[in-house]
């Protein structure tokens, strides 16, 4: 039988969280945004975060906790436009802030959890989103790829290669969770939940239900217990 990986709060953070660390935050603003976790993280001293996330929630939720608190060193996100304060810190030079397409961070961080060496997108060619990375054509006449400056002669078709994305610790949110991890996504929750979880080296799951090993049925469950270093009781959110 395996051990129950049930703790609180406190113990999962300050066993495996730590300042500079980099952090897989999933959510689409509001939905499935693990935000137990994350007030968890405010109780402690932990800052200098690297966050890799779709967006930073809006003022006063979530993600946009840690943008008030300014435990945020850096930022990879997609989109800051639903918070004021993150738009005003990122203006004022308090954050540091990378832009991604959130297609193209979503398979970043799929590659990350695959162990994929990098992917090649289309998005951003001929955009500054190509400054400084590898672009790679399609040579029909050649009938392979080949690497090129992003002032060539375009021949072929282009893509940029982007790196995985990998990162220290991931916080997930469930719907529910056994005891030893597998967790049930609901609905439109699951969102970047299932892709992040994949790609960091320790899984913390905040579960809105902590079920006994064996009532989760096998195809509900997304994220499977191998994954996960820790589980702890989370809340259903009030609102989106």
């Amino acid at each position: 039988m395996l051990k129950s990986k049930v703790m609180s709060v406190s113990e999962a953070i300050n066993k495996y969280c730590f300042s500079g660390m980099s952090i897989l935050l999933p959510g689409f603003v509001n939905v499935g945004v693990p935000e137990t976790l994350i007030d968890g993280l405010l109780e402690t001293d932990i800052t200098d975060l690297n966050v890799i996330s779709n967006n930073t929630s809006v003022k006063g939720r979530g993600i946009g906790k840690l943008v008030h608190a300014d435990r945020i060193k850096h930022l990879n996100c997609s989109h800051i436009g639903n918070n004021e304060e993150t738009c005003a810190k990122v203006v004022a030079g308090e954050i540091d802030v990378t832009f991604i397409p959130q297609g193209t961070i979503c398979e970043r961080v799929r590659a990350g959890g695959a162990g994929i060496g990098g992917i090649l997108t289309p998005t951003g060619v001929h955009t500054p989103m190509e400054e400084g990375k590898q672009l790679i054509e399609w040579r029909e006449d050649l009938q392979k790829y080949v690497f090129v400056e992003s002032d060539d002669p375009e021949i072929g078709k282009r893509y940029i290669l982007e790196r995985p994305i990998r990162a220290d610790v991931c916080f997930i949110h469930a719907w529910k969770a056994d005891k030893i991890g597998n967790c049930y996504f609901r609905h439109t929750a699951r969102n970047f939940n299932n892709v992040f979880a994949n790609a960091a080296d320790h899984v913390i799951v905040e579960a809105e239900e902590i079920v006994e090993v064996g009532e989760l049925q096998p195809d509900t469950i997304f994220t499977p217990h191998f994954i996960v270093d820790a589980v702890v009781q989370g809340k259903a959110p009030t609102d989106v």
